[in-house]
């Protein structure tokens, strides 16, 4: 699943197409995707001008002045900058067609993703409303940290991966920010000092900073507005790597199922 790095390149790749352009038509091939694209955005969207378009946790906010056009990428979904003219494939279920004989094209090959409208704060929608704090901002530091995981039970992993206590960070950069921050992932979250907490804070930014320069990690499906895959998986200190030696200390990396998703971690260099 596209994660935040991911997310953040698709937007700032569309924001220079998209901002200031007018939107002259609307193209639902499939409406079924994880919730159903409103029918009738066609007629809400025509002659409307692209205002702005920001990224909040995993989801693309795009102001079209009378609303908000609330975008989602799912497990497998990738936006695309083309021309009007490109035939549509497949899984190409929904296309923005510009006033400037471009377009911008949903492909989802598992229906996952997302195409929502709002009127009003698109930030008291149901899906932002309970967000956290973004990971790469002032809000997200040491102290907000430890005070969200005190008499938490369950595992470090778990809580950073909770988009209610901080948003964006999926497994892949959850593994990775763990393993730089010397912390095994099932350690109880209650039980992390403020000076591990601040320790964590910073290798989560340092892993999202470096993922986003690199371009992401293009693991599946994953590919920017211009179609161009990720490096950033190239660089994995864990992340699928089990059984693999570490590249620190030569340890078999483990793996471990933590919930539902898998979890990978040097038993030396982690504690």
């Amino acid at each position: 699943m596209p994660e935040l790095p991911e997310v953040e390149i698709t937007s700032c790749g569309l924001a220079a197409h998209l901002v200031g352009v007018p939107i002259a038509n609307v193209v639902i091939r499939n409406a079924s995707l994880r919730w159903p694209i409103p029918k009738n955005l066609p007629k809400l969207l025509r002659g409307q001008t692209i205002v702005a378009l920001e990224r909040r946790a995993k989801y693309l906010l795009m102001d079209c002045g009378s609303g908000t056009l609330i975008l989602h990428l799912g497990m497998s979904g990738s936006l695309r900058i083309l021309p009007a003219d490109t035939p549509a494939e497949k899984h190409d279920h929904f296309d923005l067609v510009l006033g400037n004989g471009m377009m911008m094209r949903l492909r989802d090959p598992r229906r996952f993703g997302a195409v929502l409208w709002h009127r009003g704060d698109v930030h008291a929608h149901p899906l932002l409303a309970a967000l956290g704090p973004e990971p790469l901002e002032d809000g997200f530091d040491a102290r907000y940290l430890y005070q969200a995981t005190r008499g938490r039970s369950s595992a470090i992993k778990q809580c950073v991966m909770d988009s209610r206590i901080v948003v964006g960070v999926g497994n892949i950069y959850a593994n990775e920010a763990l393993f730089r921050a010397g912390i095994k992932p099932q350690l109880v979250a209650g039980k992390l000092s403020l000076a591990r907490c601040a320790r964590l804070v910073a290798e989560i930014r340092a892993t999202l900073n470096e993922a986003i320069e690199l371009g992401g990690s293009s693991l599946r499906d994953f590919v920017n507005a211009s179609g161009q895959p990720g490096h950033f998986q190239q660089h994995y200190w864990v992340y699928g790597r089990g059984g693999e030696p570490c590249r620190k200390c030569s340890t078999p990396i483990r793996q471990v199922r933590q919930g539902q998703r898998s979890s990978f971690y040097c038993t030396k260099c982690q504690k």
